[in-house]
């Protein structure tokens, strides 16, 4: 397996673009994006568990229900959330594909980010189709990556190669999301495009599984998103021989498939809204696996656990207490925690119980902007990681003025 360029775009047959519509009133801001690949794609789609979700989810649900799909259009800067028309409004966006790409709009994923319970309307996503459909390009992931983006700092963008078959296959994505990230099946918004062949009926088990271990082991500030979508096309163009059934080459197709999304995971939580450090949880000797991720997302999601982090001070006992009150099957008297950067590790509780360390040591590592805290429960086999970032002032900043 091997890290290349081109995102989205990576893998053979897939095109894509963003522009500035009109959505968005800052104009050096894309706020509309489209993919689109040479040939039907089998597709899989994850969605978020919130109640209250934005009509492109419905939209989008049924246009994929016969697992299959061909483009991805998705606006930013309006969630169409809570919109009497929105479904008019989802599937009005992908007649317009179908309009000036020539791709049926039942064959086409749509999905809206932005704030919620603003009324949308087609007539800036309608002015801005010709340019986004005229510069689709092979080279265009990153524009792509730029058009969904919210109060994202940087776009969020990779692609790996596998091998499948024996025929060498391709893996991209683009994502977004800094806020509102508490998944409960997904998380954000994540796009992925493959050149693999693969069944829709596995290409569905494998994001499904994955997404338990990557996407819902992230959190910012534990609020799930009404929008949140993960969707997957894969157009066979790499020549393999279709993936049907379990064995070697689903596998390989999962290995690559998580890395994508690991990577992913740590991008957006690092660049959650305000932040200054990853906090990245790995937690071991768990009794079960289950355990471990409840014990990890229990830590990660802890405000003053992540306020600590933002003043780089070593407060373990807020470790203790978030894996206290997570729910877990737990003997607190074996519990190890250490915290580890570039700076060098430390260990700070032995057996439940603090053991002496220097304080100048712990704030200098502390102090970086990539945090691990190693937690191990001593008390099995079951381990997880989890994915979050500090707690600042500036996360109140952002979300204090957000619509207005």
């Amino acid at each position: 397996m091997k890290k290349i360029e081109g995102g989205v775009c990576a893998p053979a047959g897939f095109k894509a673009n963003g522009v500035h519509c009109g959505i968005r009133k800052n104009k050096t801001k894309r706020d509309l994006s489209l993919i689109v690949s040479d040939t039907r794609c089998a597709a899989a789609c994850v969605y978020t568990q919130n109640l209250v979700k934005g009509a492109p989810i419905a939209v989008t649900k049924e246009h994929v229900k016969d697992g299959y799909a061909q483009a991805i259009i998705c606006n930013s800067g309006n969630a169409n959330t809570c919109n009497a028309n929105g479904v008019e409004i989802a599937e009005g966006m992908c007649g317009l594909v179908e309009k000036f790409a020539g791709i049926s709009a039942q064959d086409v994923v749509v999905a809206s980010t932005g704030v919620i319970g603003q009324p949308l309307s087609l007539e800036p996503i309608e002015g801005g189709m010709q340019e986004l459909v005229g510069g689709l390009s092979d080279m265009g992931s990153l524009y792509a990556a730029q058009g969904i983006m919210t109060t994202d700092t940087v776009d969020k963008q990779i692609a790996y190669s596998f091998t499948a078959g024996g025929k060498e296959c391709r893996i991209g994505a683009i994502g977004k999301g800094v806020g509102m990230i508490c998944p409960n099946m997904a998380t954000m918004l994540i796009f992925i495009t493959t050149d693999a062949a693969i069944s829709p009926a596995m290409l569905q088990k494998a994001l499904s599984a994955d997404v338990k271990d990557s996407f819902n082991m992230v959190s910012v500030d534990g609020d799930t998103s009404t929008n949140d979508m993960v969707c997957i096309l894969a157009n066979g163009m790499a020549g393999n021989e279709e993936i049907a059934e379990p064995g070697k080459d689903f596998t390989a197709f999962r290995k690559a498939l998580a890395k994508v999304t690991t990577n992913l995971c740590r991008r957006i939580a690092k660049d959650g809204e305000g932040a200054t450090k990853l906090l990245e949880c790995k937690v071991t000797g768990a009794k079960t696996k289950a355990a471990a991720k409840t014990v990890a997302k229990s830590v990660i999601k802890s405000s003053l656990f992540k306020a600590a982090m933002f003043g780089a001070d070593a407060n373990w006992g807020r470790v203790l207490c978030a894996i206290g009150y997570a729910g877990a099957n737990v003997d607190i008297s074996k519990i190890d925690v250490d915290f580890k950067s570039r700076a060098g590790a430390i260990a700070v509780c032995r057996g439940g119980s603090g053991v002496p360390f220097s304080e100048e040591e712990a704030k200098e590592v502390l102090s970086r902007d990539e945090i691990e805290v190693l937690i191990s429960l001593n008390d099995g086999n079951g381990k997880a990681t989890a994915w979050g970032c500090d707690l600042t002032y500036d996360y109140v900043k952002i979300n204090g003025d957000y619509r207005t």
